[in-house]
Protein backbone atom coordinates (compact mmCIF):
# COMPACT_ATOMS: atom_id res chain seq x y z
CA UNK A 1 0.00 0.00 0.00
CA UNK A 2 1.08 3.56 -0.56
CA UNK A 3 1.64 5.04 2.85
CA UNK A 4 3.68 8.14 2.33
CA UNK A 5 3.07 10.82 4.89
CA UNK A 6 -0.63 11.06 5.58
CA UNK A 7 -3.66 8.91 5.00
CA UNK A 8 -3.69 6.33 2.23
CA UNK A 9 -6.40 6.69 -0.37
CA UNK A 10 -7.50 3.12 0.41
CA UNK A 11 -7.79 4.02 4.06
CA UNK A 12 -9.65 7.27 3.53
CA UNK A 13 -12.20 5.80 1.18
CA UNK A 14 -12.83 2.68 3.25
CA UNK A 15 -13.59 4.79 6.30
CA UNK A 16 -15.75 7.19 4.29
CA UNK A 17 -17.71 4.38 2.66
CA UNK A 18 -18.64 2.86 5.99
CA UNK A 19 -19.57 6.25 7.21
CA UNK A 20 -22.13 6.79 4.43
CA UNK A 21 -22.95 3.41 3.62
CA UNK A 22 -11.17 -10.45 -9.82
CA UNK A 23 -7.62 -13.63 -18.48
CA UNK A 24 -8.03 -17.11 -17.38
CA UNK A 25 -5.91 -18.78 -14.76
CA UNK A 26 -2.48 -19.67 -16.07
CA UNK A 27 -1.43 -23.25 -16.67
CA UNK A 28 1.13 -22.97 -13.91
CA UNK A 29 -1.58 -22.01 -11.41
CA UNK A 30 -3.72 -24.95 -12.47
CA UNK A 31 -0.79 -27.28 -12.00
CA UNK A 32 0.14 -25.94 -8.58
CA UNK A 33 -3.45 -25.89 -7.33
CA UNK A 34 -3.88 -29.52 -8.35
CA UNK A 35 -1.24 -30.45 -5.80
CA UNK A 36 -2.64 -28.29 -3.00
CA UNK A 37 -3.33 -30.27 0.13
CA UNK A 38 -6.53 -28.55 1.27
CA UNK A 39 -9.11 -25.97 0.38
CA UNK A 40 -8.69 -22.26 0.96
CA UNK A 41 -11.59 -19.83 1.13
CA UNK A 42 -11.49 -17.02 -1.41
CA UNK A 43 -13.45 -13.86 -0.85
CA UNK A 44 -14.01 -10.17 -1.37
CA UNK A 45 -14.01 -7.08 0.83
CA UNK A 46 -15.90 -4.09 -0.50
CA UNK A 47 -18.13 -2.31 1.99
CA UNK A 48 -19.12 0.31 -0.54
CA UNK A 49 -20.63 -2.33 -2.85
CA UNK A 50 -21.83 -4.91 -0.35
CA UNK A 51 -23.28 -2.57 2.25
CA UNK A 52 -24.02 0.27 -0.13
CA UNK A 53 -25.75 -1.65 -2.95
CA UNK A 54 -26.35 -5.26 -1.89
CA UNK A 55 -29.13 -6.02 -4.39
CA UNK A 56 -26.82 -5.24 -7.32
CA UNK A 57 -23.72 -6.71 -5.70
CA UNK A 58 -24.85 -10.17 -4.58
CA UNK A 59 -25.60 -11.44 -8.12
CA UNK A 60 -22.03 -10.44 -9.02
CA UNK A 61 -20.66 -12.18 -5.93
CA UNK A 62 -22.53 -15.33 -6.94
CA UNK A 63 -21.22 -15.14 -10.51
CA UNK A 64 -17.70 -14.73 -9.16
CA UNK A 65 -18.15 -17.88 -7.01
CA UNK A 66 -17.27 -15.87 -3.92
CA UNK A 67 -16.94 -18.06 -0.84
CA UNK A 68 -16.69 -15.42 1.86
CA UNK A 69 -17.29 -11.70 2.16
CA UNK A 70 -15.64 -9.48 4.71
CA UNK A 71 -18.01 -6.86 6.10
CA UNK A 72 -17.10 -4.07 8.53
CA UNK A 73 -19.39 -4.26 11.55
CA UNK A 74 -19.44 -0.70 12.84
CA UNK A 75 -19.75 -0.90 16.60
CA UNK A 76 -20.72 2.71 16.98
CA UNK A 77 -18.16 5.18 15.74
CA UNK A 78 -18.11 5.55 11.97
CA UNK A 79 -21.47 6.70 10.67
CA UNK A 80 -25.10 5.93 9.86
CA UNK A 81 -24.52 2.16 9.91
CA UNK A 82 -23.23 2.28 13.47
CA UNK A 83 -24.98 -0.32 15.59
CA UNK A 84 -24.49 1.27 18.98
CA UNK A 85 -24.11 4.99 18.53
CA UNK A 86 -26.32 5.34 21.58
CA UNK A 87 -25.30 3.52 24.76
CA UNK A 88 -27.53 0.47 25.36
CA UNK A 89 -29.09 -0.22 28.73
CA UNK A 90 -28.51 -3.96 28.40
CA UNK A 91 -25.44 -4.24 26.19
CA UNK A 92 -25.43 -8.04 26.01
CA UNK A 93 -29.01 -8.16 24.72
CA UNK A 94 -29.13 -8.00 20.88
CA UNK A 95 -32.72 -6.77 21.16
CA UNK A 96 -31.81 -3.70 23.18
CA UNK A 97 -33.59 -0.72 21.54
CA UNK A 98 -30.35 1.25 21.26
CA UNK A 99 -28.96 -1.26 18.78
CA UNK A 100 -29.53 -0.82 15.03
CA UNK A 101 -28.82 -4.04 13.14
CA UNK A 102 -31.01 -3.60 10.05
CA UNK A 103 -28.27 -3.26 7.40
CA UNK A 104 -26.30 -6.20 8.79
CA UNK A 105 -29.37 -8.45 9.15
CA UNK A 106 -30.07 -7.87 5.45
CA UNK A 107 -26.48 -8.70 4.41
CA UNK A 108 -26.43 -11.88 6.49
CA UNK A 109 -29.71 -13.06 4.97
CA UNK A 110 -28.61 -12.25 1.40
CA UNK A 111 -25.30 -14.06 1.94
CA UNK A 112 -27.09 -17.13 3.31
CA UNK A 113 -29.36 -17.22 0.25
CA UNK A 114 -26.27 -17.35 -1.99
CA UNK A 115 -24.38 -19.76 0.33
CA UNK A 116 -21.67 -17.17 0.97
CA UNK A 117 -19.99 -16.98 4.38
CA UNK A 118 -19.78 -13.68 6.22
CA UNK A 119 -16.69 -12.49 8.06
CA UNK A 120 -17.65 -9.64 10.36
CA UNK A 121 -14.76 -7.34 11.29
CA UNK A 122 -15.78 -5.18 14.21
CA UNK A 123 -14.40 -1.65 14.23
CA UNK A 124 -15.27 1.83 15.45
CA UNK A 125 -15.50 2.73 19.12
CA UNK A 126 -18.60 4.73 20.07
CA UNK A 127 -17.79 7.98 21.86
CA UNK A 128 -19.67 6.87 24.96
CA UNK A 129 -17.18 3.99 25.36
CA UNK A 130 -13.92 5.94 25.04
CA UNK A 131 -14.58 9.19 26.85
CA UNK A 132 -15.88 11.19 23.91
CA UNK A 133 -12.92 10.56 21.63
CA UNK A 134 -12.89 9.58 17.95
CA UNK A 135 -13.80 6.13 16.62
CA UNK A 136 -10.15 5.02 16.31
CA UNK A 137 -9.50 5.31 20.04
CA UNK A 138 -9.76 2.10 22.04
CA UNK A 139 -12.57 1.74 24.57
CA UNK A 140 -11.67 2.65 28.12
CA UNK A 141 -12.63 -0.81 29.25
CA UNK A 142 -12.76 -4.08 27.37
CA UNK A 143 -16.06 -4.90 29.05
CA UNK A 144 -18.07 -2.57 26.79
CA UNK A 145 -16.73 -4.18 23.62
CA UNK A 146 -17.03 -7.65 25.11
CA UNK A 147 -20.71 -7.05 25.85
CA UNK A 148 -21.32 -5.77 22.30
CA UNK A 149 -19.59 -8.80 20.80
CA UNK A 150 -21.71 -11.10 22.94
CA UNK A 151 -24.82 -9.35 21.64
CA UNK A 152 -23.60 -9.53 18.01
CA UNK A 153 -22.60 -13.18 18.18
CA UNK A 154 -25.86 -14.03 19.91
CA UNK A 155 -27.89 -12.25 17.23
CA UNK A 156 -26.00 -14.14 14.50
CA UNK A 157 -25.82 -17.47 16.31
CA UNK A 158 -28.41 -19.08 14.04
CA UNK A 159 -30.95 -19.30 16.86
CA UNK A 160 -31.99 -15.67 17.33
CA UNK A 161 -35.32 -14.58 15.87
CA UNK A 162 -35.74 -10.80 15.69
CA UNK A 163 -38.99 -9.14 16.58
CA UNK A 164 -41.48 -9.20 13.71
CA UNK A 165 -39.93 -12.27 12.08
CA UNK A 166 -40.89 -15.94 12.26
CA UNK A 167 -37.45 -17.24 11.30
CA UNK A 168 -34.08 -17.00 13.05
CA UNK A 169 -31.30 -15.03 11.43
CA UNK A 170 -28.57 -17.07 9.69
CA UNK A 171 -25.43 -17.84 11.68
CA UNK A 172 -22.15 -15.98 11.25
CA UNK A 173 -19.16 -18.09 12.27
CA UNK A 174 -16.24 -15.86 11.23
CA UNK A 175 -15.15 -12.81 13.21
CA UNK A 176 -12.24 -10.37 13.04
CA UNK A 177 -11.06 -7.94 15.69
CA UNK A 178 -10.54 -4.44 14.26
CA UNK A 179 -8.45 -3.47 11.24
CA UNK A 180 -4.72 -2.68 10.93
CA UNK A 181 -4.17 -1.67 14.55
CA UNK A 182 -0.49 -1.02 13.78
CA UNK A 183 -1.59 1.99 11.70
CA UNK A 184 -2.58 5.24 13.47
CA UNK A 185 -5.49 5.71 11.08
CA UNK A 186 -7.26 2.78 12.68
CA UNK A 187 -5.90 2.84 16.22
CA UNK A 188 -4.35 5.81 17.93
CA UNK A 189 -2.11 6.59 19.69
CA UNK A 190 0.49 4.14 18.42
CA UNK A 191 3.00 5.16 21.09
CA UNK A 192 2.82 6.88 24.44
CA UNK A 193 5.72 8.84 25.90
CA UNK A 194 6.86 7.85 29.37
CA UNK A 195 9.36 10.22 30.91
CA UNK A 196 11.60 12.37 28.77
CA UNK A 197 12.86 9.81 26.23
CA UNK A 198 11.11 6.49 26.73
CA UNK A 199 8.09 5.39 24.70
CA UNK A 200 5.74 2.46 25.13
CA UNK A 201 3.81 0.82 22.28
CA UNK A 202 0.35 1.88 23.37
CA UNK A 203 -1.41 0.52 20.27
CA UNK A 204 -0.38 -3.05 21.06
CA UNK A 205 -1.58 -2.66 24.65
CA UNK A 206 -4.89 -1.23 23.54
CA UNK A 207 -5.25 -3.85 20.83
CA UNK A 208 -4.64 -6.73 23.23
CA UNK A 209 -7.65 -5.46 25.16
CA UNK A 210 -9.70 -5.22 21.96
CA UNK A 211 -8.66 -8.69 20.81
CA UNK A 212 -9.47 -10.30 24.14
CA UNK A 213 -12.84 -8.57 24.33
CA UNK A 214 -13.85 -9.78 20.86
CA UNK A 215 -12.61 -13.32 21.53
CA UNK A 216 -14.32 -13.60 24.90
CA UNK A 217 -17.54 -11.99 23.74
CA UNK A 218 -17.95 -14.31 20.75
CA UNK A 219 -16.75 -17.52 22.39
CA UNK A 220 -19.01 -17.12 25.43
CA UNK A 221 -22.24 -17.33 23.40
CA UNK A 222 -24.29 -20.36 22.32
CA UNK A 223 -22.73 -20.08 18.86
CA UNK A 224 -20.80 -23.21 17.95
CA UNK A 225 -18.03 -23.60 15.38
CA UNK A 226 -17.16 -19.92 15.52
CA UNK A 227 -13.66 -18.68 14.67
CA UNK A 228 -12.18 -15.39 15.80
CA UNK A 229 -9.09 -13.81 14.25
CA UNK A 230 -6.93 -11.13 15.78
CA UNK A 231 -4.10 -9.11 14.28
CA UNK A 232 -5.42 -7.82 10.94
CA UNK A 233 -2.04 -6.09 10.72
CA UNK A 234 -1.02 -3.81 7.89
CA UNK A 235 2.09 -4.86 5.93
CA UNK A 236 4.49 -2.15 7.10
CA UNK A 237 5.32 0.28 9.90
CA UNK A 238 8.15 2.70 10.62
CA UNK A 239 8.73 1.86 14.32
CA UNK A 240 9.53 5.52 14.97
CA UNK A 241 7.64 6.71 18.03
CA UNK A 242 8.96 10.26 17.65
CA UNK A 243 8.32 10.46 13.91
CA UNK A 244 5.71 12.58 12.16
CA UNK A 245 3.35 9.64 11.70
CA UNK A 246 4.37 6.82 14.05
CA UNK A 247 3.34 3.28 13.13
CA UNK A 248 4.47 -0.21 14.06
CA UNK A 249 5.89 -2.92 11.81
CA UNK A 250 3.77 -6.09 11.85
CA UNK A 251 6.32 -8.40 13.50
CA UNK A 252 7.08 -5.88 16.23
CA UNK A 253 3.37 -5.39 16.77
CA UNK A 254 2.78 -9.15 16.97
CA UNK A 255 5.44 -9.52 19.67
CA UNK A 256 4.09 -6.54 21.60
CA UNK A 257 0.46 -7.72 21.58
CA UNK A 258 1.67 -11.05 22.95
CA UNK A 259 3.50 -9.28 25.78
CA UNK A 260 0.36 -7.26 26.43
CA UNK A 261 -1.68 -10.43 26.94
CA UNK A 262 -3.59 -10.95 23.70
CA UNK A 263 -4.76 -14.55 23.70
CA UNK A 264 -7.47 -17.07 22.88
CA UNK A 265 -7.93 -16.26 19.19
CA UNK A 266 -8.29 -19.00 16.57
CA UNK A 267 -6.44 -17.37 13.67
CA UNK A 268 -4.00 -14.55 13.01
CA UNK A 269 -4.99 -12.13 10.25
CA UNK A 270 -2.63 -10.07 8.08
CA UNK A 271 -2.81 -7.80 5.02
CA UNK A 272 0.25 -8.61 2.85
CA UNK A 273 0.01 -5.71 0.37
CA UNK A 274 2.76 -4.82 -2.08
CA UNK A 275 4.86 -1.74 -1.33
CA UNK A 276 5.31 -0.32 -4.85
CA UNK A 277 4.06 -1.15 -8.35
CA UNK A 278 7.34 -2.91 -9.22
CA UNK A 279 6.71 -5.57 -6.56
CA UNK A 280 5.17 -8.82 -7.77
CA UNK A 281 3.67 -11.21 -5.19
CA UNK A 282 6.97 -13.12 -5.35
CA UNK A 283 9.20 -10.06 -4.80
CA UNK A 284 10.83 -10.09 -1.38
CA UNK A 285 10.25 -6.63 0.12
CA UNK A 286 12.93 -4.48 1.71
CA UNK A 287 10.64 -3.88 4.67
CA UNK A 288 7.39 -5.29 5.95
CA UNK A 289 5.58 -8.57 5.41
CA UNK A 290 4.05 -9.35 2.02
CA UNK A 291 3.10 -12.64 0.38
CA UNK A 292 6.71 -13.15 -0.72
CA UNK A 293 7.97 -13.37 2.88
CA UNK A 294 4.77 -14.38 4.66
CA UNK A 295 6.78 -17.25 6.18
CA UNK A 296 8.45 -14.75 8.52
CA UNK A 297 5.14 -13.81 10.04
CA UNK A 298 3.94 -17.42 10.23
CA UNK A 299 7.16 -18.38 12.01
CA UNK A 300 6.66 -15.58 14.52
CA UNK A 301 3.03 -16.56 15.11
CA UNK A 302 4.15 -20.17 15.70
CA UNK A 303 6.82 -19.11 18.16
CA UNK A 304 4.44 -16.95 20.15
CA UNK A 305 1.11 -18.74 19.81
CA UNK A 306 1.68 -22.17 18.31
CA UNK A 307 0.25 -23.39 14.97
CA UNK A 308 -2.55 -20.84 14.66
CA UNK A 309 -4.34 -20.61 11.33
CA UNK A 310 -3.49 -17.66 9.07
CA UNK A 311 -6.14 -15.50 7.38
CA UNK A 312 -5.19 -12.98 4.70
CA UNK A 313 -8.17 -10.71 5.19
CA UNK A 314 -7.24 -7.92 2.77
CA UNK A 315 -5.10 -7.90 -0.39
CA UNK A 316 -5.10 -6.39 -3.86
CA UNK A 317 -3.30 -4.59 -6.68
CA UNK A 318 -4.40 -1.25 -8.05
CA UNK A 319 -4.56 -0.76 -11.81
CA UNK A 320 -3.55 1.91 -14.27
CA UNK A 321 -5.68 3.16 -15.62
CA UNK A 322 -6.86 4.84 -13.55
CA UNK A 323 -4.07 5.00 -10.93
CA UNK A 324 -0.93 6.15 -12.77
CA UNK A 325 1.18 6.34 -9.59
CA UNK A 326 0.61 3.06 -7.78
CA UNK A 327 -1.25 0.92 -10.32
CA UNK A 328 -0.17 -1.94 -12.57
CA UNK A 329 -1.63 -2.84 -15.95
CA UNK A 330 -4.94 -4.69 -16.10
CA UNK A 331 -3.14 -7.80 -17.42
CA UNK A 332 -0.60 -7.67 -14.59
CA UNK A 333 -3.33 -7.31 -11.98
CA UNK A 334 -4.93 -10.52 -13.27
CA UNK A 335 -1.57 -12.31 -13.33
CA UNK A 336 -0.69 -11.13 -9.84
CA UNK A 337 -4.06 -12.26 -8.51
CA UNK A 338 -3.33 -15.71 -9.94
CA UNK A 339 0.17 -15.74 -8.42
CA UNK A 340 -1.09 -14.56 -5.04
CA UNK A 341 -3.71 -17.29 -4.95
CA UNK A 342 -1.08 -19.90 -5.84
CA UNK A 343 1.31 -18.73 -3.10
CA UNK A 344 -1.41 -18.67 -0.46
CA UNK A 345 -2.98 -22.00 -1.39
CA UNK A 346 0.36 -23.81 -1.36
CA UNK A 347 0.89 -22.76 2.25
CA UNK A 348 -0.78 -25.29 4.58
CA UNK A 349 -1.35 -22.67 7.30
CA UNK A 350 -3.33 -20.18 5.18
CA UNK A 351 -7.09 -20.70 5.22
CA UNK A 352 -8.37 -17.52 3.60
CA UNK A 353 -7.49 -14.92 0.95
CA UNK A 354 -9.74 -11.88 0.61
CA UNK A 355 -9.38 -9.46 -2.31
CA UNK A 356 -10.03 -5.74 -1.96
CA UNK A 357 -12.14 -4.59 -4.00
CA UNK A 358 -14.98 -5.71 -6.25
CA UNK A 359 -15.43 -2.30 -7.88
CA UNK A 360 -12.96 0.60 -8.10
CA UNK A 361 -13.63 3.42 -5.69
CA UNK A 362 -14.45 6.87 -7.01
CA UNK A 363 -11.78 9.38 -7.89
CA UNK A 364 -12.57 12.93 -6.96
CA UNK A 365 -10.78 16.15 -6.21
CA UNK A 366 -8.66 15.68 -3.10
CA UNK A 367 -9.63 12.04 -2.85
CA UNK A 368 -8.15 9.46 -5.23
CA UNK A 369 -9.91 6.39 -3.85
CA UNK A 370 -8.48 2.92 -4.32
CA UNK A 371 -8.57 1.16 -7.70
CA UNK A 372 -7.88 -2.52 -7.04
CA UNK A 373 -11.36 -3.55 -8.15
CA UNK A 374 -12.16 -6.46 -10.41
CA UNK A 375 -14.34 -3.90 -12.18
CA UNK A 376 -13.99 -0.24 -13.00
CA UNK A 377 -16.14 2.31 -11.28
CA UNK A 378 -18.38 2.33 -14.36
CA UNK A 379 -18.81 -1.45 -14.18
CA UNK A 380 -16.40 -2.57 -16.94
CA UNK A 381 -14.90 -5.94 -16.04
CA UNK A 382 -11.13 -6.14 -15.90
CA UNK A 383 -9.29 -9.40 -16.80
CA UNK A 384 -8.95 -10.05 -13.07
CA UNK A 385 -12.72 -10.51 -12.88
CA UNK A 386 -12.44 -13.69 -15.01
CA UNK A 387 -9.33 -14.79 -13.13
CA UNK A 388 -11.11 -14.53 -9.81
CA UNK A 389 -14.17 -16.38 -11.09
CA UNK A 390 -12.02 -19.28 -12.37
CA UNK A 391 -9.92 -19.71 -9.22
CA UNK A 392 -10.07 -23.38 -8.16
CA UNK A 393 -12.18 -23.94 -5.06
Amino acid sequence: MLRAGGLTSRTITRVCVVAVAVLAVSASLAASSATASRSMQVGLFDDGSILGDPDTTFPLLKQLRTQVIRVSLDWGGLGPLSVARRKPENATDPADPAYRWTAYDYIVKKAAEEKIKVLFSVIGTPSWANGGKRWNRAPKSGSSLRAFMYAAATRYSGSFTPEGSDQPLPAVHLWLAWNEPNDPIFLTPQYRKVGKKKYVMQSARDYARICNAVVTGVHSTVLRGEKVACGATGPRGNDKPAGTRPSVSPLAFLRAMKRAGAKGFDAYAHHPYYGNPHEAPTTTPRTGVTLANIGKLIKQVTTLYGPKRIWLTEYGYQTKPPDALFGVSWALQARYLSHAYSIARKNPRIDMLIWFLLRDEPRARGHDGWQSGLMTRAGKRKPAYTTFRRLPH
